[in-house]
C-alpha cells in the first residue's frame, strides 16, 4: 500500500489543521504518514505549487485558509486536479457568518495575534522548566532573568511564578565545592538576580527539608555555622559579577518577583 502524503495548507502557521490530522492518524496506530505543513500562504501561486505536488503524489489536502478567495482557489484547483481536499475552516466560518449575521475579517493568523500573550506565558513556562536548578546551562542566554543563589533561597517556586508573567526564566544553584558556570557571567548581569537570604531563616528551611527526607539533622547541609559561610560564599559571586541583589528573607514569593520583573524592566529600559 502507497501511503499517501497529507499537505497541511494555512494563512497562519498550520498549527490548528496540524493538531486536527495527527489527532486523527492517532485512530490508525502503526501507519506513518508524511505531513507537510505549508504555512503563510498569501497568494495563487503557492496554492498552484501544493495542488501540482498534490497531484502527483497523490496526496490529500487540508487546509485552513479564511481568505475566501484563497479557499475558492484551492477548492477549484484541487478538483480540476483530481485531489481530494478537506476545508476545515470554510463550513465553519459560512455558518458562523449566518448565525451572527456578521462577515468574517478574512484575516490569516488572527488567532495567534490575539492569543499571544497567552502563547509568550505558555513557552516561558515551558522555557523556565526545562532550565530550572542549572539544567541545559548552555541555553542560559536565551534566559530573559537568570535567579542564582545557594540551595533552599527559593530560585524554583520564584521562577515558576515570574515565568507566569511571561518572563523566561533559569535559575542556578551555588555550591561552595564548586565553581559556578562560566555562562553565568557571560549573561547580561542587568538580568541575573542573585537571592540573598538570612542564614537562621536558610537553617529553618534546610532543617524542615531534612526531616521531609527522613535524613539525619547532624550535617553540614543545615549547620548554622556551614550555612553562614554558604552565604557569604554566594555574596562574594554576586559581586563578582556585578550582579543586583535581593534579599528573600521573610518576603512572599509575589512581592519578590514584583521587584525583580521592576528591576530587569527597568535596568533594559535605561540601558
Amino acid at each position: 500500500m502507497t501511503i499517501p502524503t497529507i499537505y497541511i495548507v494555512s494563512g497562519g502557521q498550520g498549527t490548528s489543521g496540524e493538531r486536527i490530522v495527527r489527532a486523527t492518524l492517532a485512530q490508525f496506530p502503526g501507519i506513518d504518514v508524511p505531513i507537510y505543513v505549508l504555512s503563510g500562504v498569501r497568494d495563487i501561486s503557492a496554492i498552484e505549487s501544493v495542488v501540482v505536488n498534490a497531484a502527483a503524489s497523490n496526496g490529500l489536502i487540508v487546509h485552513t485558509l479564511v481568505n475566501t478567495d484563497l479557499r475558492n482557489t484551492l477548492t477549484t484547483l484541487a478538483r480540476n486536479s483530481n485531489v481530494m481536499a478537506i476545508d476545515l475552516q470554510g463550513p465553519l466560518l459560512l455558518q458562523l457568518t449566518r448565525l451572527l449575521e456578521l462577515e468574517p475579517k478574512g484575516e490569516p493568523g488572527l488567532y495567534q495575534r490575539l492569543r499571544a500573550p497567552y502563547f509568550r506565558r505558555i513557552e516561558a513556562m515551558e522555557y523556565t522548566v526545562d532550565h530550572d536548578d542549572g539544567r541545559r546551562i548552555e541555553e542560559l542566554h536565551l534566559a530573559e532573568i537568570v535567579l542564582t543563589g545557594v540551595s533552599r533561597v527559593g530560585k524554583t517556586p520564584l521562577s515558576m511564578y515570574i515565568s507566569t508573567h511571561g518572563w523566561r526564566v533559569a535559575n542556578v544553584p551555588l555550591m561552595r565545592e564548586m565553581s559556578p558556570p562560566d555562562q553565568l557571567f557571560e549573561v547580561d548581569s542587568r538580568r541575573v538576580i542573585g537571592l540573598s537570604i538570612q542564614p537562621g531563616q536558610l537553617v529553618a528551611f534546610r532543617q524542615f527539608r531534612q526531616q521531609r527526607l527522613g535524613l539525619s539533622m547532624k550535617s553540614s547541609y543545615s549547620s548554622a555555622e556551614d550555612l553562614y559561610e554558604e552565604v557569604e560564599y554566594a555574596r562574594k559571586i554576586f559581586r563578582r559579577g556585578g550582579f543586583w541583589t535581593l534579599d528573600v528573607t521573610d518576603r512572599p514569593i509575589e512581592e519578590s518577583a514584583e521587584e525583580i520583573i521592576a528591576h530587569v524592566t527597568r535596568a533594559i529600559r535605561d540601558s
